[in-house]
């Protein structure tokens, strides 16, 4: 086994780093869940997730991964052989899909190529043809976890609008959300669904539905089976801040410190504006590489995370072995159809200039040891967009 002396580098798009600050906040003893001090608690934390998701509707926080909270969208608003279309953007999407077909709902999924975000064109088209109504939502993935892929919600909602079509829209946010500027009532999503491992700077363990009025409305008469994901009762018991079963206690403890380092001390547009430079010096970086960013159309590069693709010929996964043996630093896999065709650098989170520059500078002395064509200087175009003033000032998209 090798040995390393410091400290590990995180640096795969989830489960990101925790901050020291949420690590001691989570380090409690165990509190009565029934008690008033916890209810102060469940109304803090429920309150400032509001504020994340940019809405004034009910935000319901469940004790899951994502995927629950993927499940907990579809349960409680469809009925058993509804109809939903979904975007091809990656493998979160596939995955999303595969929750679907097993509640026996019909899935129309558009095809992508993994480059692009959702087909704009696709999705008004098919509500466009859907005179029956028969489709009953629109799912869509923000942020492409596996292929650094961003797709336009906003354009989305005006298609989604220009059809004339009622289907609610669910996003997922999962690897965007307190990242990448989201807004949940602006552009009337009707489910949105997040976890807390990666932008939360959270453990994993928490996951999140926001709830438009008309998505509500639609869950009163949702036949799909649920209990434990059921909103009713989270919504009734979270007006008094608590919960209808136990939660995550000691992660909701880490949640409010990290929403008040976010909401409270940086500010979501600070947070939104770091992530761009960081992405944007990746991004440089890969450029001077002479390597390729997997997203093929700029104005849906993620601010999360870079996927890099390696020459044909090469295997990222052997490089991604390289860099954690030699430099004890972990980068993303390939998912699904990129394995060994990608490398994914998670650039979100609790994260700084100097950690990025450390990143970068692991990635090109790993190109070296693995032999795989490059040019030097990668390191230095990201460094150089760091350090100049141009990118402090420069705003976010």
């Amino acid at each position: 086994m090798t040995v390393h002396s410091g400290r590990h580098f995180l640096q795969i798009p989830g489960p990101t780093n925790v901050p020291d600050r949420v690590l001691r906040a989570m380090d409690m003893p165990t509190m009565d869940h029934r008690g008033p001090e916890f209810a102060e608690i469940g109304h803090a934390v429920l309150a400032a997730m509001q504020r994340v998701f940019r809405t004034k509707q009910p935000v319901i926080i469940y004790p899951s991964s994502g995927t629950g909270a993927w499940e907990a969208a579809l349960v409680n608003t469809l009925q058993p052989g509804d109809k939903v279309l979904m975007a091809e953007t990656g493998q979160f999407a596939v995955l999303w899909r595969g929750i679907a077909e097993k509640f026996k709902l019909e899935v129309d999924f558009l095809p992508g190529d993994w480059r692009h975000g959702a087909d704009l064109e696709q999705i008004e088209a098919r509500l466009s043809a859907d005179k029956a109504h028969k489709i009953k939502a629109v799912c869509v993935v923000h942020n492409e976890t596996s292929t650094g892929v961003t797709s336009r919600i906003a354009e989305i909602r005006e298609a989604i609008d220009r059809a004339r079509h009622p289907a609610l829209l669910m996003v997922d946010t999962i690897s965007s959300l307190a990242s990448i500027d989201y807004r949940h009532d602006a552009w009337r999503v009707d489910v949105t669904v997040a976890g807390s491992q990666k932008g939360l700077m959270l453990p994993p363990g928490l996951g999140f539905n926001a709830v438009s009025k008309k998505a509500l409305a639609m869950s009163k008469t949702a036949r799909l089976p649920r209990s434990y994901w059921d909103w009713e009762a989270m919504v009734d018991t979270g007006r008094t801040g608590f919960f209808p079963y136990t939660p995550a206690t000691n992660l909701l403890f880490g949640l409010r410190e990290s929403l008040r380092m976010l909401l409270d001390e940086e500010g979501l547009p600070a947070v939104f504006h770091r992530h761009a430079r960081h992405a944007e010096a990746t991004r440089r970086a890969v450029g001077g590489w002479g390597l390729e960013v997997l997203c093929a159309d700029p104005r849906e590069h993620s601010n999360s995370l870079t996927a890099i693709l390696v020459p044909a010929g090469f295997d990222a996964d052997r490089l991604r072995e390289i860099i954690l043996e030699a430099f004890d630093m972990s980068l993303g896999t390939g998912l699904g159809k990129l394995k060994g065709k990608v490398f994914r650098v998670g650039h979100l989170g609790h994260f700084n200039d100097l950690m990025l520059c450390g990143t970068l500078a692991g990635v090109e002395m790993g190109l070296h040891r693995a032999g795989i064509p490059h040019h030097s200087g990668g390191v230095m175009a990201g460094i150089e967009f760091l350090g100049s003033i141009s990118s402090d000032l420069a705003t976010t998209t």
